[in-house]
């Protein structure tokens, strides 16, 4: 096992400098470009039980420019466990890696989050007729897009081979033993969200 940091970088060498100059510490036009083009992120988090990292998505953009150095993310209808929120309240470290379906450009943020109920920044955020919960601002500490290798080799965006996989059903069928009816659950789930995703 590697134990040091000596003994990593030995094995990995040094890095090229586009892995170095591409980091930007504020929004430039080019990040810009790329985090409005997002309608998917990932979240990452961390706090005293450990990390978690948790999918946002939206129908065009799905975090917003405040100014330079600031991010909004509006909190919309989701499953209520709050693993994201809680981590963000006690320690606002987070990771946010953006996506925009077909392009291999992933836009990738560290920074700090606090979350904000204000009313007046609630109801910026507003979207056919309902309004977020709150909104996570994001303070941004670096910026970069990442390597596009690992989507390449995924051939993330072809779906002519999209398996067949268990539903959410069938997992909670599963976990329950079968106490769960997943059925019922699969079936209701399309007109159920359809009527709450935002």
């Amino acid at each position: 096992m590697i134990e040091t940091i000596e003994e990593l970088e030995a094995l990995y060498g040094t890095p090229q400098a586009a892995s170095q100059v591409k980091v930007a510490t504020q929004i430039t036009p080019s990040y810009k470009a790329l985090i409005e083009a997002a309608p998917f992120v990932a979240l990452a988090t961390v706090g005293p039980e450990g990390t978690d990292c948790t999918p946002r998505g939206d129908q065009g953009q799905v975090v917003f420019i405040e100014d330079k150095h600031t991010l909004a993310l509006p909190d919309w209808r989701g499953n209520d466990r709050l693993d994201t929120l809680r981590n963000v309240v006690r320690d606002g470290r987070v990771s946010l890696m953006f996506m925009v379906p077909g392009s291999t450009m992933i836009v990738r943020v560290n920074g700090r989050a606090k979350i904000s109920a204000a009313a007046d920044k609630i109801a910026q955020y507003g979207k056919a007729g309902k309004l977020p919960r709150t909104v996570m601002l994001i303070k941004i500490e670096e910026l970069y897009f990442q390597c596009a290798r690992a989507v390449i080799r995924a051939d993330l965006w072809n779906t002519s081979n999209t398996p067949s996989l268990p539903t959410a059903g069938d997992i909670l069928h599963e976990m329950t033993s079968g106490e769960f009816e997943g059925k019922d659950y699969d079936k209701s789930w399309p007109a159920r969200a359809a009527k709450t995703l935002w």
